[in-house]
């Protein structure tokens, strides 16, 4: 590799220096998984071995090589807006998911030891609506996870 200046540089590029990225939204953040998961909707992944009857601390750390996570955290983009590591916790709260998205997202009991990278984008397309805030809804996801937690 050459070093070379910036006035060098900017003969054959443009430069931009000194302006900052805006972050991302939650909606882009999902978007992007969405994305990066549907270039290879085929792919097999890894699913999470019942998230559901886990702590909430032994659910926090879980991770799996090869996931719908892992493959989120393998892009630099998502890496840079602060996506730390591929575990359960880190996606959940990078993406602003409840535990019920994340679980229909990466959960064993929807697929098996395995899914298909295509299926997990779509679960994290339905998941890109704000999560519904009535009071039923909030009962219905208190008794889903108070059962199981």
């Amino acid at each position: 590799m050459k070093h070379q200046t910036l006035d060098q540089l900017r003969t054959v590029a443009e430069i931009s220096t000194g302006q900052a990225r805006s972050a991302m939204s939650r909606r882009q953040r999902l978007e992007r998984w969405a994305q990066l998961l549907e270039r290879k909707p085929y792919r097999l992944l890894a699913t999470f071995y019942q998230t559901e009857y886990q702590t909430r601390d032994a659910r926090a750390l879980m991770r799996t090589a090869d996931s719908p996570i892992s493959v989120a955290f393998e892009d630099p983009l998502l890496r840079a807006e602060g996506l730390f590591d591929d575990s359960y916790e880190q996606a959940r709260r990078f993406f602003g998911l409840t535990d019920r998205q994340l679980h229909d997202v990466v959960c064993y009991c929807h697929y098996g030891a395995t899914m298909t990278a295509g299926a997990a984008a779509q679960y994290v397309r339905a998941a890109m609506a704000e999560p519904k805030s009535g009071l039923f809804a909030r009962i219905k996801a208190a008794t889903f996870w108070f059962a199981r937690c």
